[in-house]
């Protein structure tokens, strides 16, 4: 049992008899716990000298001997010099009768443990405390300290949404002792003390969800060792929180206490870009991650042109009198390009009230709008291969191409299998437009796009002999690391190329789940089409043994509606794997979406 400090005896026995006894700690008069862990405890309390209530944070247990207090000591000195707005400044460190402490100002702020309701709180208001606490600890990571012991009590909230975290270092020379890897072992033990703290704000966040102690545990150390690697338990968010929970802030509560420990968020920063991400995403504004996309394609451009760039450029200069089906197969050979003629063209039938109100949705159009002479400035403006991923070891740039060539390819099976009567260049840039948000995410979020790669991979299965447990679907991983899904990127950067809702409708795939229904109107028919080339071409890149169920899926959902049969299918996949093109697009003078 940890030693406490020591309360002093009632001056008479008349005055304890009628009141509770005084307790004293030093000259701080001790009002209430306000909560305890294995590591730290703290109080509110009252300095007589200043009469005002403060906050006492400290450690369970004494330090064992004179280096171990001095330990404690460096370690509060410089977690005291960190200054950020949501870090409690300390106002005094000391020492009284061997116990080490450190005091704060509340500033009339009460704790998370004392004004959580027992049914949580609405994702919004949970997110919102957690990202301000998050960013204190980020801010204190990099500087060099760890928490070692968040706990709900450690975060106080004050009026007008103010967040701020106590205890900082506090508890650092009990983890020391608890062989956790903190303390003063280096670059390596800083990590892994981080780390536990982010594990910890995780713990946080299902508690402020849901209302509920994590595991049943009051101390959230002891719920991590209750977890992998140390225990084998699993925590996850219940389904039946009394407050309704968003797929997307489950997905990345869920990651955040994952059982796998490499699946979990590695810093706080991390968590903070997801949970940014979530609260833009569901407030419907361009914060966090969507508005550092925006940011990216200003500064960078939307992707850089594929390699062999500067061959189409010069054919292009040398085509001036070429068909215009001609000139458009040339822009189409680069996803980039294609991107950008329609970009500009649909901005600049935007711009022209003279012109029509109908999106551009061909190449062909795109250049009888722009010209040859748009298209060459286009190309030239254009950052050649990799672009801003050249500074990278190399992977990120192939993993680009990798998405690139399947969405080149589910563009020519759109094509292959659209109906009769359907332009296949408008079919073509649909499927394509269908794999803008991955295009977009492996471009300016490469570092991101990993993570999504390694938590939609299978986890080895914790009990020999059993099959290995499923990695996340790709819009769940993509919640968990950006906090929003990956067509909500593509259609972000589609909306700011001035197309209207019914073309950023068609650039959403139809669910994964659920029933297909028979199109209403030629927009639906054409996001179905280029909905079915992709799936087929992702089916594709399944395990060998999974791809002949995933295609016959695949027909199920849209054999019936498009009249397409398992060799239609399969002819359809082969001459888009062979770059064979059934037909080339024909030429009109128009963008519609039928012949």
């Amino acid at each position: 049992m940890h030693a406490q400090p020591a309360a002093a005896p009632a001056s008479t026995a008349a005055s304890a008899a009628s009141a509770p006894a005084v307790r004293w700690f030093g000259r701080l008069q001790l009002l209430k716990l306000l909560g305890k862990s294995d590591r730290t405890s703290m109080w509110r309390v009252e300095d007589p000298r200043l009469n005002q209530e403060l906050v006492l944070v400290l450690p369970r247990s004494q330090p064992a001997d004179a280096a171990a207090l001095d330990r404690w000591n460096d370690v509060m000195q410089r977690a005291s010099r960190i200054n950020h707005p949501q870090l409690a400044s300390v106002i005094e460190i000391g020492v009284q009768d061997r116990w080490p402490y450190a005091l704060y100002d509340p500033r009339e702020a009460s704790t998370v443990a004392e004004r959580l309701p027992s049914k949580g709180l609405p994702g919004a208001d949970a997110a919102g405390i957690l990202v301000k606490a998050l960013q204190g600890l980020a801010f204190a990571h990099e500087a060099g300290v760890a928490h070692h012991d968040l706990q709900p009590y450690m975060v106080l909230l004050g009026e007008g949404g103010q967040v701020r975290v106590a205890g900082l270092g506090v508890g650092a020379e009990m983890a020391l002792r608890d062989h956790s890897g903190a303390g003063n072992g280096g670059l390596h033990a800083h990590r892994e003390a981080a780390e536990r703290d982010v594990l910890t704000s995780g713990l946080l966040l299902h508690l402020l969800l849901s209302g509920q102690k994590p595991l049943e545990e009051v101390d959230f150390g002891r719920a991590i060792g209750r977890l992998p690697p140390q225990g084998r338990e699993m925590m996850r968010l219940s389904f039946t929180t009394a407050q309704p929970v968003a797929d997307a802030l489950r997905a990345i509560a869920n990651r955040a206490t994952d059982r796998q420990p490499r699946q979990r968020y590695r810093n706080a920063r991390t968590l903070i870009q997801a949970l940014e991400g979530w609260q833009a995403s569901e407030s419907g504004t361009t914060g966090g991650t969507l508005l550092q996309l925006s940011d990216r394609v200003r500064s960078s451009g939307m992707m850089p042109a594929s390699p062999g760039s500067n061959v189409r450029a010069a054919k292009l200069v040398q085509m001036a009198q070429e068909h215009a089906g001609q000139l458009a197969e040339l822009v189409l050979e680069d996803p980039a390009l294609s991107f950008e003629m329609l970009r500009q063209a649909n901005l600049a039938s935007g711009r022209n009230r003279m012109g029509t109100a109908e999106p551009v949705l061909t190449v062909r159009r795109a250049l009888a709008m722009l010209g040859l002479e748009g298209v060459r400035r286009a190309a030239s403006a254009m950052r050649n291969w990799p672009g801003s991923l050249g500074d990278t070891d190399g992977t990120a740039a192939a993993d680009l191409m990798r998405v690139a060539e399947r969405a080149k390819r589910a563009a020519r099976v759109a094509k292959t299998l659209r109906p009769a009567g359907y332009d296949g260049e408008v079919v073509y840039l649909i499927a394509l437009l269908q794999n803008l948000g991955r295009l977009v995410v492996h471009y300016h979020f490469a570092d991101e796009a990993q993570q999504i790669r390694r938590l939609m991979q299978p986890a080895p299965s914790p009990r020999p002999g059993e099959p290995d447990e499923p990695g996340m679907t790709e819009e769940g991983a993509a919640y968990a690391v950006l906090g929003t899904d990956i067509e909500t990127m593509g259609v972000s950067v589609a909306r700011q190329w001035g197309l209207d809702d019914a073309v950023l409708g068609m650039v959403r795939r139809l669910p994964l789940e659920g029933v297909v229904h028979s199109p209403s109107s030629d927009y639906e028919q054409l996001r179905t089409v280029a909905s079915c080339a992709n799936e087929a071409v992702d089916a594709m890149t399944l395990p060998a043994q999974r791809v002949a169920t995933a295609l016959q899926r695949v027909l199920q959902r849209y054999g019936r509606l498009l009249d397409i049969g398992p060799r239609d299918l399969q002819a359809a996949l082969q001459s888009a794997t062979t770059g064979a093109d059934p037909d080339a697009p024909a030429e009109v003078s128009s963008d519609t979406t039928r012949t």
